[in-house]
C-alpha cells in the first residue's frame, strides 16, 4: 500500500523546501511525540556501537523517538537500540523498497511497529544524491542531532550542514585521537556539544527524563539552597556534572536548581 500523509509536518518546514509528497507506513503518531535524529558512520567502531545502542534505548525509554535513515552501521544500531515502535526511518527509496536489503526485516519490523517514510515515489530505487534529500527529513524531524562518529567529507557531516542552516542543537559521542575526526573538529570549532554523561543528557532531552530527575535525592537537597561546599561534601560526584549541564547553579555560595 502506497499512502501520502494526509497532513502537513511542522517540522519539515525548516526544510529549504517542503516535500512535495510523503509517503509513509506505519504509526503517524509518532510524529506528535518528541523527536531526536541520529546518524552515523556505516562503519562504527566498537566503542561507537556499543554507547549509540545504549543512547538510542535510554532515549527511547524516556519518551523520546529516534530518527534516523535506516542504513548500516549507526543508523540500524539507532534503530535496533530504541525498537521498532519507538524509530522512524526515513528511506532514500521509494516506500515499497527496502533499502539496504541487509536492513530489510530491520525496516519491516518499523513499517509494522514504528514508521517509515519517504518523499521518493513508489519503485524508486535509491541514488547517490538521494541519500542527501533524505537526510534533510531526518534532520528536520529531530529537536536536536546526535552525530555518533564521523569522517570528514562524510555524508554525515552534510547532515550536520543541515542541522547548522535550520538552528538545530548538534551532539557527538566523545572520541579518542584519530577516531571520528569530524566530530572532534567539530567540538573544537564550538559547534557540537560532547555527551560526557549519557544518563544527564537523556534527563535533560526528555521530559519524563526531567520529572525523574526532579525525584532524585541530590535535586531534592539542592531545592533548599544549602552551601556549594556542603553539596560538595553529600554529592561529590554530582554536582558538577549537574553544574556542568545546567541543572543548577551556584550564586553567592548557595545552589540552587535551575
Amino acid at each position: 500500500m502506497h499512502t501520502e500523509i494526509p497532513f502537513s509536518i511542522p517540522e519539515l518546514s525548516s526544510m529549504k523546501r517542503y516535500p512535495e509528497k510523503l509517503y509513509y507506513r506505519g504509526d503517524l503518531g509518532l510524529l506528535h511525540r518528541p523527536k531526536i535524529s541520529i546518524v552515523g558512520t556505516r562503519r562504527p567502531n566498537p566503542y561507537t556501537r556499543a554507547i549509540t545502542f545504549e543512547l538510542s534505548k535510554k532515549l527511547a525509554f524516556s519518551g523520546m523517538i529516534i530518527v534516523s535513515g535506516a542504513a548500516a552501521g549507526v543508523d540500524a544500531i539507532a534503530h535496533q537500540g530504541a525498537g521498532a515502535e519507538n524509530t522512524i526511518a526515513v528511506l532514500p527509496s521509494g516506500i515499497d523498497v527496502r533499502y539496504p536489503n541487509a536492513n530489510a526485516k530491520l525496516i519491516q519490523a518499523i513499517e509494522q511497529e514504528g514508521l517509515t517514510l519517504t518523499q521518493f515515489d513508489p519503485g524508486f530505487i535509491a541514488r547517490e544524491w538521494s541519500f542527501v534529500v533524505r537526510n534533510e527529513i531526518v534532520v528536520a524531524l529531530g529537536d536536536a542531532l546526535i552525530v555518533a562518529e564521523a569522517d570528514i567529507g562524510s555524508g554525515s557531516m552534510r547532515s550536520v550542514e543541515y542541522a547548522l542552516e535550520m538552528g538545530k542543537p548538534i551532539y557527538v559521542l566523545p572520541h579518542r585521537l584519530r577516531e571520528s575526526a569530524a566530530t572532534r573538529q567539530l567540538l573544537a570549532d564550538g559547534k557540537a556539544t560532547a555527551i560526557d554523561d549519557l544518563d544527564m543528557f537523556v534527563a535533560r532531552m526528555s521530559q519524563k527524563g526531567k520529572n525523574a530527575i526532579d525525584d532524585t535525592p541530590f535535586i531534592a537537597y539542592c531545592r533548599n539552597n544549602p552551601t556549594y561546599d556542603e553539596v560538595v561534601v553529600k554529592f561529590p560526584s554530582e554536582i558538577f556534572e549537574a553544574e556542568l549541564s545546567g541543572l543548577i547553579e551556584v550564586k553567592n555560595g548557595r545552589v540552587s536548581v535551575v
